[in-house]
């Protein structure tokens, strides 16, 4: 059962600490169906109690306790107390900006998130696997060996420390995360709830690096953040199969710049031939690329504005406001300041504006 659209009514009205909290409770949701989970009812009611302040994250461990305990769950298959689980415990992680980027960090995320949901939480694998993918018409990627984990996982993330973002556009940047998470996913240290614990990892850090990493993108997508995930470590030569970070650049081009880009499932499978599509998305990221490098320069809210203009450029303050978060009065103040700039001018009537993007 699906579950997206029942917190919406949270997104567009709340509070900004209501809203984030539904944000969350959304990103660990749909990270469940990574794994082909979904949550009960129970989970999602409990939820919104807490996203509308009437328990804290306690109450809600407290109140999912006593739910699995009583006769009322036994009916409940155990994927679903999984979901449950997991999903309560990644709102509660992803509630705190503590994080330690460093092995010991991405062990105790695991360890967290799965706590009362997997025996071995928090622990590495002591043996190899493969794992048979739709995408890859039942290949496995080549996952790294279990004797090298923690090496290779440190390797990783050394070299990750030592890069500087320093004079990188918003495409390399993007670009070069985009190869740091599909290759620490690759590494795949744990029995299970690898994808889960790399996207809250990633997330995290991305934090640190001074990106909101929260929004729909897992809540909508989170199948096709494994997918591509899978595509970036795959290589088969005798089919003419490379690995490609271009699926999950698009991604977390949507997730980090606030872009548009298609997000199909059946666009990665390694059987996928259509050239014109290629083509439309190749044009598509092109086209991105000229607006995200025009928008550089601008802070959050400016650009979160215009991203907004560009979607419909008859939008009234009021509705600017709304879809944004901010006050009217706020907005009027920083499209005044983008006028200033030159960035954005204004034609038509009082009541029906027709807004003018500047951008070279």
């Amino acid at each position: 059962m699906e579950h997206f659209n029942d917190f919406e009514q949270y997104l567009r009205v709340s509070e900004p600490e209501s809203r984030e909290r539904a944000e969350l409770w959304q990103t660990a949701i749909g990270l469940q169906k990574v794994d082909g989970l979904t949550v009960s009812d129970f989970l999602v009611e409990t939820a919104k109690r807490h996203i509308e302040g009437e328990v804290d994250i306690d109450g809600v461990d407290r109140l999912i306790n006593t739910y699995y305990q009583s006769e009322a769950s036994h009916e409940i298959p155990n994927d679903v107390k999984e979901a449950d689980e997991v999903s309560k415990n990644i709102v509660r992680e992803l509630s705190t900006d503590a994080f330690v980027f460093s092995v010991a960090g991405l062990s105790g995320i695991h360890r967290r998130i799965f706590k009362g949901a997997m025996k071995h939480a928090g622990e590495f694998r002591r043996y190899d696997i493969p794992k048979k993918e739709w995408v890859l018409d039942g290949a496995s990627v080549l996952y790294g060996p279990n004797e090298d984990l923690v090496r290779t996982i440190e390797y990783d993330l050394e070299q990750e420390r030592k890069f500087s973002y320093r004079g990188l556009s918003q495409k390399q940047i993007v670009e070069h995360i985009a190869r740091f998470i599909s290759g620490l996913w690759q590494i795949h240290p744990f029995p299970e709830g690898n994808t889960r614990t790399t996207a809250v990892f990633a997330i995290k850090y991305l934090r640190s690096l001074g990106y909101k990493a929260e929004n729909d993108m897992f809540k909508a997508h989170s199948w096709y953040f494994r997918n591509a995930l899978v595509r970036a470590n795959y290589r088969n030569v005798a089919k003419g199969i490379e690995p490609t970070i271009e699926y999950l650049v698009f991604f977390l081009r949507n997730l980090l710049l606030g872009e548009t880009n298609e997000l199909k499932n059946r666009y990665l499978h390694i059987r996928w031939h259509d050239n014109q599509r290629q083509n439309d998305v190749s044009n598509t990221l092109q086209r991105q690329n000229d607006v995200s490098e025009q928008l550089i320069g601008l802070n959050l809210k400016e650009t979160a504005i215009i991203k907004s203009i560009m979607e419909n450029r008859s939008i009234s303050i009021a509705e600017l406001a709304d879809k944004i978060g901010l006050s009217a009065r706020t907005v009027n103040r920083i499209i005044k300041s983008l006028k200033e700039k030159g960035v954005l001018s204004r034609t038509g009537s009082t009541k029906h504006v027709d807004w003018v993007i500047n951008l070279k």
